[in-house]
């Protein structure tokens, strides 16, 4: 929670059905990509985009005699995930095996952990508007293998079957049934991003499928989720349908609402809501049934006999969480207390961290309201409009910075900046070279800018004596004392100057 704030749960949805008013209850099992060279059990790559079934060992095809081994790696960034959001962490754990017929998973099973997961109950708070957030419970998070590819639109018979994400790190990460709005779903999934990326734990890729999310969905009448925090009685809650691999936040609100209204319609008209799980179809706006609900007994979990329970060590944890770094709360509310900024501007600076980065290289030794002005105005602006990442900046942190100096010097103007960041942005170079070679200096000397000013108001007369019945027509004055210089002249130096004449 950030220190400087006092959060304020925000009111849950209520959609109103033809006969009364609903509530949502939300919870989400969300599978990231453990950001990781080699897959959970093999050392085969895990590069996205490779030639299908190249990235492929012995282990991940199944083949008779190949025994799995766990990526230390990969237990350590789940652990670096659970200390990341507050979470316990289990030194003991264990794999099992969760069996089901999928065709891009040759063994015929999936090695997860059911009864022991890596990490324990945890917490994050998803910010929803400035001083209103909510604190989403993390229920655990278990490490296992992903599946591969089935590709069925390549030929008119046949499947395809691409292998190499078999095999790959999975994270899930599962929620208490704590959301309670397709918004705060979005956000929730948004902050869980934030923290794995800047965590490195995990890319976040949504496109790629680094990141997806299974929504669990129910609406309840009001107080009925109340009801069920005090007791932790489902039977409280309704029927809820899940809404499998949503790789996009927008799509999650859109099929939250449709899926909610959907129940609510069958519940309204007297049916009951079947448990299932479901499909959102974005082309049609509708979510539309994939198969009945599986419970854990479906899948006959046992202990997997291949893989001795993982025990760790409480150095080992705290080595990992001495090296952890600052995350996004944190350096937000820095930014706020140490820097000035405004909580929006802290937010916008934080969202990505590469962001936060560049941000904190240009505001090193400089003003941090300044420096935050350019990179969001002038530099996120500019990026936005080309469709850029920061990664892919023609202006360096370093060169912005230089930017920034030349104005806190004195030496150009702010017009004379945004013009230098245009070359800068197009031509590269320096910018105090740039500034030298092409004349951008502002005129600092009060002897020029005293004779410009002179100037301008002998051949002035009759503006002076407005000007000197009304002290608001002096910027005309300015304005021409500017224009003469070439907007070289300093221009506090010449509102000063300007006032003492007019004045005298």
């Amino acid at each position: 929670m950030l220190d400087h704030l006092t959060y304020t749960a925000p009111e849950p949805k209520v959609i109103a059905g033809a006969k009364g008013d609903w509530e949502l209850v939300i919870g989400l099992e969300v599978h990231a990509q453990v950001a990781s060279n080699a897959k959970l059990f093999s050392g085969a790559s895990t590069a996205f985009g490779a030639e299908p079934n190249s990235n492929v060992s012995f282990v991940d095809a199944a083949m008779p005699g190949m025994l799995p081994v766990i990526n230390e790696f990969c237990v350590e960034q789940a652990v670096r995930t659970g200390l990341g959001l507050n979470a316990a962490i289990n030194l003991f754990s264990a794999f099992d095996r969760k069996n089901y017929f999928y065709p891009d998973l040759p063994q015929g099973y999936q090695i997860s952990q059911l009864y022991h997961p890596i990490v324990g109950e945890g917490e994050i708070i998803v910010d929803m508007a400035p001083g209103i957030a909510r604190r989403v419970r993390i229920e655990r998070i278990h490490l296992e293998q992903d599946a591969g590819k089935s590709i069925h639109d390549m030929d008119p018979n046949l499947s395809f079957v691409d292998l190499n994400r078999t095999g790959v790190a999975l994270m899930e990460i599962v929620s208490r049934p704590d959301i309670r709005g397709p918004e705060e779903a979005a956000a929730y999934v948004g902050k869980l991003r934030q923290i794995m990326r800047y965590l490195g734990t995990c890319d976040g890729n949504m496109q790629e499928g680094s990141l997806r999310a299974d929504v669990n969905v129910s609406v309840c009448k009001p107080g009925a989720y109340e009801r069920f925090v005090e007791t932790g009685d489902f039977s409280h809650l309704g029927t809820r349908c899940e809404i499998k691999n949503m790789n996009s936040m927008r799509f999650i609100q859109q099929a939250v609402e449709y899926e909610a209204r959907r129940q609510i319609a069958i519940i309204e008209d007297g049916g009951e809501v079947v448990q299932e799980t479901r499909l959102y179809d974005p082309d049609k706006g509708e979510t539309r049934s994939m198969r009945s609900k599986e419970d854990a007994h479906d899948y006959r979990y046992f202990p997997d006999p291949d893989l001795l329970p993982l025990e760790i060590e409480q150095a080992w944890v705290d080595g990992i969480a001495a090296a952890m770094p600052e995350l996004p709360d944190a350096k937000k509310a820095r930014f706020v207390r140490e820097l000035g900024l405004s909580e929006y501007d802290a937010g916008v600076l934080t969202a990505e961290v590469e962001n936060a980065d560049y941000f904190e290289a240009v505001a090193q030794g400089r003003d941090g309201k300044q420096a935050a002005n350019w990179v969001i105005n002038e530099l996120f602006g500019r990026l936005n409009k080309q469709g850029l990442a920061i990664a892919d900046s023609p202006v360096s942190a370093a060169q912005l910075g230089g930017v920034i100096d030349l104005i806190a010097s004195g030496e150009i103007s702010g017009k004379m900046a945004k013009d230098l960041f245009e070359i800068v942005w197009t031509e590269g170079g320096d910018p105090a070279e740039i500034a030298a070679a092409r004349g951008m200096k502002q005129v600092t000397d009060l002897g020029a800018i005293e004779a410009a000013v002179d100037e301008i108001i002998a051949a002035n007369p009759a503006q002076v004596e407005k000007a000197r019945a009304n002290p608001k027509l002096a910027g005309w004055f300015v304005g021409q004392v500017l224009k003469a210089t070439g907007g070289k002249a300093n221009p506090a130096a010449v509102q000063e100057l300007v006032a003492k004449k007019l004045g005298g």
